[in-house]
């Protein structure tokens, strides 16, 4: 059975000490740093409990994860070779992390800030959809041969 500590400042003498908790009220997470703990504390998960602390680490976090998208949506477009599997991929992985924002970080952050991610990651998948049809298009049209529909002339009708 694993034990939940929370380190808290005694009243009386204004030390640091570890009180047990019982609370799920707040954010829990895994950090994901990779330091050598030698004489220091091993964390192996965190429940942040503070709302502004929660605020500003899903901030942090789900900007961090849109500027990977918007970097690997950047190279992708760039890249002329690429095929639909990976753009479909990166389309599934964007949908998903849509998802996470929509119905796990709503409790957590206001509607406004959810609301301005969710246009950001709408205009990336957006990006996506007319590269894949691009690229589809290209797969059937490889000469990229342009044939246009010819328009009727008419002339004055008397």
């Amino acid at each position: 059975m694993k034990k939940k500590y929370v380190i808290t400042e005694n009243p009386y003498d204004g030390k640091n000490c570890i009180t047990n908790f019982k609370k799920n009220v707040g954010y829990h997470f895994i950090p994901k740093n990779k330091v050598r703990y030698h004489d220091a504390i091993k964390v192996d998960s965190l429940f942040v409990m503070k709302p502004s602390f929660i605020d500003k680490l899903l901030k942090k976090k789900s900007q961090k994860k849109l500027d990977y998208y918007l970097q690997y949506l950047i190279s992708i477009l760039d890249d002329n070779d690429t095929d639909s599997g990976k753009l479909s991929i990166a389309l599934n992985d964007l949908a998903r992390f849509r998802d996470i924002i929509e119905y796990k970080y709503r409790k957590y952050l206001d509607d406004k800030y959810i609301d301005l991610l969710l246009k950001k990651i709408s205009l990336l998948e957006h990006e996506l959809k007319t590269k894949i049809v691009y690229q589809q298009w290209k797969t059937v049209n490889p000469y990229n041969i342009y044939t246009p529909v010819e328009e009727e002339t008419k002339g004055k009708g008397r």
